[in-house]
């Protein structure tokens, strides 16, 4: 059994968090100038943010029921990869823990919370829920409730692309839960076999549901699975938006000009449990205030402000907009008609 960097119930001992440096190299985006570029990749984290804290306000006031999984702490991978798209083209994939990459794509918060309500404003009609975000115009292709189940029908998509000759490219998210499904190696094969464009990102939050990755894993460097299909892999800090964005933006250039895949494990944490009824006993309080010291909204934060790219004020004004829309889009919610008892039967292919 290796031994755990982050502490568990088994008193293993535990190594602190890597520390962020204090400067980071500029980021680059064809769309936007880089002060602009930044700021809207700190909005988006904050908006998550704020949207999933939220949610969390409304599951627990019962206003949201079934499976609720959120994303807080780990925003900088969905805000960073996605950034890397051009979404006229390219498409997502994602597990269950998928409201971040939802709105990361441009789900309005109002769909995206009337669709945790199972109002028909939602945007799967109220059908979905939590775990099946989907907005085929976003050409974000939805969660999945099933562990590793979407690895396939991303690497599907990849293929239609390569199929049709066209331009795009995939990403495909998935938890750490996932890597030791077959599903995930399979994939990975063909990816290279029929040189897909599709980058395979790994969202290692460090538990898969309860427990620490490194129990159940005899590689805990899961960049190095890559090898086995000849494939790059590379791993990166997950908690630094800026340093996402570059390793992800190179993997969709080699995918769209080489149509080579790619595997890159993010190393990121999730502040709060599982899911909504997980305590998260299984780890201490000082593990979770480590992670919390490198919290990715405040790791941009400070890089924006010692460019003198934003102020502590400007922060704020952002923070209460963001929390403005939560606070819209619960309201959305809850005036938002029930779906009518016919649409049972509505958009049942069989």
């Amino acid at each position: 059994m290796g031994k755990s960097k982050t502490g568990t119930s088994s008193g293993a001992k535990k190594a602190p968090p890597k520390k962020a440096p204090a400067k980071k190299a500029p980021v680059k985006s064809p769309a936007a100038d880089e002060k602009t570029f930044r700021r809207e990749l700190l909005r988006q984290m904050l908006l998550i943010r704020r949207v999933e804290e939220k949610s969390a306000q409304m599951y627990g006031l019962r206003k949201i029921g079934g499976f609720c999984h959120l994303y807080i702490g780990q925003e900088a991978v969905a805000v960073g990869a996605v950034a890397a798209l051009d979404l006229k083209k390219d498409y997502v994939f994602t597990a269950y823990r998928d409201h971040g990459h939802a709105l990361a794509c441009g789900m309005e918060p109002n769909v995206m919370m009337a669709e945790l309500y199972g109002k028909v404003t939602g945007c799967s009609r109220g059908k979905g829920g939590s775990m099946h975000m989907f907005d085929a115009e976003k050409h974000m292709l939805g969660g999945n409730g099933i562990v590793g189940a979407h690895i396939p029908v991303a690497t599907g998509a990849a293929l239609k692309i390569r199929y049709k000759k066209e331009n795009g490219v995939v990403l495909c998210f998935f938890g750490d839960g996932a890597i030791h499904q077959g599903s995930f190696h399979e994939s990975l094969n063909l990816a290279k076999i029929w040189n897909l464009p599709i980058v395979y990102i790994c969202e290692n939050n460090q538990y898969g549901m309860g427990t620490d990755f490194r129990r159940v894993s005899s590689v805990t460097d899961f960049s190095k699975m890559g090898v086995s299909y000849d494939i790059p892999g590379s791993q990166m800090d997950g908690m630094d938006v800026l340093k996402v964005h570059v390793a992800v933006k190179e993997a969709v250039e080699r995918a769209r000009k080489d149509h080579q895949p790619s595997f890159i494990e993010a190393v990121t944490y999730r502040y709060k449990g599982h899911s909504m009824s997980d305590p998260a006993t299984y780890r201490t309080k000082e593990e979770l205030q480590e992670y919390k010291n490198q919290d990715p909204i405040l790791i941009l934060k400070a890089q924006l402000i010692e460019a003198k790219q934003i102020s502590n004020e400007e922060f704020d004004k952002i923070d209460a907009e963001c929390k403005q829309i939560s606070n819209t889009a619960v309201q959305f919610a809850e005036d938002s008609p029930q779906p009518a008892i016919e649409t049972l039967y509505e958009d049942v292919l069989v």
